[in-house]
C-alpha cells in the first residue's frame, strides 16, 4: 500500500495537544519526556502564553508529530507499506525525522535554533504574512511585484488551488491585500504570526541554519520526502542540507508536493501531528483523497482500523 505521511507546520499548535498519546502510550511518553521538562509544560499547560512563540512553537509541534508517528509505527507491519513523507514548512523536519535522516534528539535541536534563528530575523527584518483566498497563481504574483514598489513582498506558501500566502514588509502587503481586493479576492486573511516566513526577509536566518545543519551527520533514509522549496522527491543526505536551507527563505510549494505525489501513485494521505490543516488543504487540492489523521489515541484507532479494512 503507498502511503503519503504529512506533517503540519505551525499554526497547528494547541494548548494540551499530545497529552492523551503520553498518557496512553509509553512511546509517546518516551519521546515527549526527551523534550525536557520546560518543553513540555509549556505543551501541556502554556501557563506564560508562550507556546505562540516561534521558539516554543516549533519545538512543541515536532516534538507532538514524531511522538504520534513513534505510536503509529509500533502499531504497524511497516513491510505492508510503501512510504513517503511531506512536510508543511516546520514539518519538513518532522517528515525527514520519520524517514530517518536524523534521530528526534538531533531534530529537535535543529528545530530549536531554526526557530530562534527566524525569531532573531523576524525583529531585525519585521513583516507581516496574509492569506489571500480565490486568487490566481499568476494574478497574485504580478500583484506582489506591483506592491514591492513600497518593500519586499511576496508569495511564500502555495498551499491549495485559491489559497496563497504572501508575505513582506508591512506598507508592501498592505498594498498587496489592497490590490488582491480589486482583483476579485474572496477573502485576505493576515495572519497571526510573529514575523515573515519564507520570504527574502529571513535570509539571515538560513545562513545561520546553513552553519547550524554543519554540525550534524544525516543518515540514510528508510524512505523518501518531498521538499517545500522545489516540491521534489530526496533521498540524498547531503541534499537535504541544501533544501533545509532554501526553504527558510523560499516559497513552500505544497501544492505542488501534493500533486506530485499522487501522480506517483499514492493514494493514502495521513497527517501524523496535532491538527488537521493539511487535511483541509489536500481536500482542496484533489477532492477524489481523503486523509486520516493521528494526533490522540481516538484518530490513531480510527486510521488503524481503516487501514485494515476494518
Amino acid at each position: 500500500m503507498k502511503v503519503c505521511l504529512m506533517f503540519p507546520g505551525q499554526g497547528s499548535q494547541s494548548v494540551g495537544m499530545g497529552k492523551d498519546l503520553y498518557v496512553q502510550y509509553p512511546k509517546a511518553k518516551e519521546i515527549i519526556d526527551l523534550a525536557g521538562d520546560e518543553l513540555k509544560k509549556v505543551i501541556f499547560e502554556d501557563p506564560e502564553d508562550t507556546l505562540k512563540l516561534t521558539k516554543y512553537t516549533q519545538p512543541a509541534i515536532f516534538t507532538i508529530s514524531i511522538a504520534a508517528f513513534e505510536v503509529f509505527k509500533e502499531k504497524i507491519d511497516i513491510s505492508k507499506y510503501e512510504f513517503v513523507s511531506a512536510g508543511h514548512s516546520l514539518g519538513e523536519y518532522s517528515a525527514l525525522c520519520a524517514a530517518g535522516f536524523f534521530n528526534f534528539q538531533d531534530g529537535l535541536e535543529m528545530v530549536k535554533a531554526r526557530g530562534g534563528f527566524l525569531q532573531d530575523a523576524s525583529e531585525t527584518n519585521p513583516g507581516m504574512m496574509a492569506a489571500v483566498l480565490g486568487l490566481d497563481k499568476a494574478v497574485l504574483i504580478d500583484i506582489c511585484q506591483k506592491a514591492s514598489d513600497l518593500g519586499i513582498c511576496q508569495p511564500v506558501n502555495f498551499n491549495s488551488p485559491g489559497q496563497i500566502v504572501i508575505a513582506g514588509k508591512a506598507e508592501a502587503l498592505q498594498k498587496a491585500i489592497e490590490l488582491a481586493n480589486a482583483a476579485g479576492a474572496m477573502k485576505c486573511v493576515m495572519l497571526n504570526v510573529s514575523g515573515p516566513f519564507h520570504s527574502s526577509l529571513m535570509k539571515a536566518a538560513a545562513d545561520n541554519m546553513e552553519k547550524e545543519l554543519a554540525k550534524y551527520e544525516f543518515s540514510v533514509p528508510k524512505f523518501p520526502t518531498y521538499s517545500n522549496c522545489d516540491a521534489a522527491l530526496t533521498d540524498d543526505k547531503a541534499i537535504v542540507k541544501e533544501k533545509l536551507v532554501k526553504q527558510i527563505h523560499n516559497a513552500v510549494l505544497w501544492d505542488e508536493s501534493i500533486n506530485n505525489i499522487i501522480k506517483a501513485g499514492y493514494d493514502k494521505f495521513i497527517e501524523i501531528g496535532p491538527g488537521k490543516v493539511l487535511s483541509g488543504l489536500l481536500r482542496r487540492i484533489d477532492r477524489s483523497k481523503k486523509a486520516l489523521n493521528i494526533e490522540d489515541s481516538a484518530s490513531l484507532e480510527k486510521t488503524l482500523q481503516e487501514l485494515e479494512g476494518k
